[in-house]
């Protein structure tokens, strides 16, 4: 016979993983708009625009913990991260913190807060990542001769430590280190970053 206690387990859906999401519009950037959301698992979604397909991403625990830690020390987004100061516009931009029905949320231009412009640089990160996986995944499908520039960007953000969930990168880097039609010296550093990522990603899962 099941237990009360088990049955009440079974019968009560999970709560979702909270979730943290940021988006920002900046008409006349590139891109103009875009939507992040990380939940509590590492489980990402960069959108641009109205972009029905987003890209998934999966962040190690590291990575996820740093953000929600972040999180956290700004209070879950209950109070004003605006600076006081004037600033150049760099863009509309909102933190948002979800979890079952509690949702939190605040809108800035720019913040002095230390632990907002971390948070912040961690989503520009993302984004940047996302963008140099859609260009590398576009150049080798469609441009072959451009894939060792998109490489050696690639390389070039690894080396400032601009990458986050570097694993994504992972297929296609072993599809052009396999792949006899690119130049041998696409293959060659596609090689090298590939060691370099796996032998970096010590973060854990």
């Amino acid at each position: 016979m099941i237990s009360i206690a088990l049955w009440l387990a079974l019968a009560i859906p999970a709560e979702e993983p909270a979730r943290i999401c940021y988006s920002k519009s900046f008409p006349g950037s590139q891109p103009p708009y875009v939507a992040i959301c990380v939940d509590e698992s590492g489980r990402g979604e960069y959108r641009e625009q109205d972009d029905d397909d987003p890209l998934v991403f999966q962040m190690s625990g590291t990575e996820a913990r740093e953000i929600f830690a972040l999180a956290a020390k700004l209070d879950h987004f209950r109070r004003p991260l605006e600076a006081r100061t004037k600033v150049a516009f760099t863009g509309h931009k909102t933190f948002r913190y979800e979890r079952g029905a509690a949702r939190h949320e605040v809108k800035f231009n720019f913040s002095a807060d230390p632990d907002a412009r971390a948070l912040w640089d961690w989503f520009e990160r993302i984004t940047e990542s996302a963008q140099l996986l859609q260009r590398l995944e576009r150049t080798a499908r469609y441009d072959r001769l451009g894939v060792n520039q998109a490489l050696l960007e690639l390389e070039m953000a690894w080396d400032r430590k601009r990458l986050v969930a570097p694993r994504q990168f992972v297929p296609v880097l072993e599809r052009i280190v396999a792949g006899q039609a690119y130049m041998h010296i696409a293959r060659e550093r596609a090689a090298r970053l590939l060691e370099a990522l796996r032998a970096g990603d010590s973060t854990g899962p």
